[in-house]
């Protein structure tokens, strides 16, 4: 059975933890934060150096908080206890470890599955980060290959033999669906699939007994090349082989196909749409923190956007 909340947040970074704070504070009652990481605000942990200034002011931007936590200059470890602080003491249901699958909206109720549980709320807020670029091999990709290269579905057709580099959901959800129309090939460098849910577990395996795909288990990518004008990509077991296109899905920026399939449009310039109070197209999804910003800021920044959101859905109950 699925566990009811009035606001479920995706993502445990500076805009997800300020949304759940702002929650609590102006009402509302139950409320569940989502990250798929094992700890709140990994991208302070992973990237931010031990006693790393951070400040509320960024880069000269001047910011001015309007919610309820009083965020202050300091270093990577008080910002993280302070964070801390803030979550114990709000009382906030978390799930860690856990990724969402799908955001789907059934009349006015959103049911939102991660690879652990699912849950339905009235509210979504997506507060998942964009730092940093696609992550990308340690091997060279040749500038005269990039429009054979993607990190994404863009730019992709029908009838093209691909290679879909990676072990995780996305990883086999493009090879799915790209089965249908193309020629694919999974490429994982470990054995076994061991990230995958249950569902996407078992299709993966069927499409491989019925042929409708290949699985490229146990070895990794040496090198790739530019062979005519095509994909050359040589292995760790000394074989090679030429493909149409190669899509890299092992993770980094924010993924965009995941956001348009929970119901979020884009601009022309790719940008997420939201309006000024950062609703979506979709009525009550909102989006927060850096997806909701051109470029990266204050943490502040997220804080606001986590009041504002939350003083716009109270407006509207």
């Amino acid at each position: 059975m699925q566990q009811i909340y009035d606001l479920v947040i995706i993502g445990g970074g500076p805009g997800g933890i300020g949304a759940a704070v702002e929650a609590k504070a102006l009402g509302l009652q139950h409320i569940m934060m989502i990250e798929k990481g094992d700890n709140h605000s990994q991208t302070i942990r992973k990237f931010y150096k031990d006693n790393k200034r951070v400040d509320k002011n960024y880069k000269g931007q001047e910011i001015e908080l309007h919610g309820n936590i009083d965020f202050r200059d300091g270093t990577k470890e008080s910002t993280l206890n302070y964070f801390d602080s803030l979550l114990d003491k709000g009382e906030i249901d978390s799930a860690f470890n856990s990724e969402v699958e799908s955001i789907t909206k059934e009349g006015d109720e959103f049911h939102i599955v991660t690879t652990k549980a699912g849950y339905r709320s009235k509210y979504v807020i997506v507060a998942i980060g964009t730092m940093g670029k696609p992550n990308k091999p340690d091997y060279t990709l040749p500038l005269s290959l990039k429009e054979r290269i993607n990190f994404n579905l863009d730019k992709c057709s029908q009838g093209e033999k691909l290679l879909i580099v990676g072990g995780g959901n996305s990883a086999i959800e493009y090879a799915i669906e790209l089965s249908k129309t193309n020629n694919v090939t999974v490429n994982y460098r470990r054995d076994t699939f061991s990230r995958l849910n249950d569902i996407n577990l078992s299709m993966i395996h069927e499409y491989n007994g019925e042929e409708k795909l290949r699985l490229r288990l146990g070895m990794d990518i040496v090198s790739i090349e530019n062979e005519n004008g095509l994909v050359k990509v040589n292995f760790t077991d000394g074989y090679h082989t030429i493909y149409d296109r190669v899509i890299y899905a092992i993770g980094g920026t924010t993924p965009v196909d995941f956001l348009k399939k929970c119901g979020i449009t884009f601009d022309g310039e790719g940008k997420a749409e939201f309006d000024e109070n950062f609703e979506t197209k979709t009525k009550g999804l909102y989006l927060a923190g850096d997806i909701a910003v051109k470029s990266g800021g204050s943490i502040a920044i997220a804080l606001n956007h986590a009041y504002h959101i939350m003083t716009h859905i109270l407006k509207s109950k």
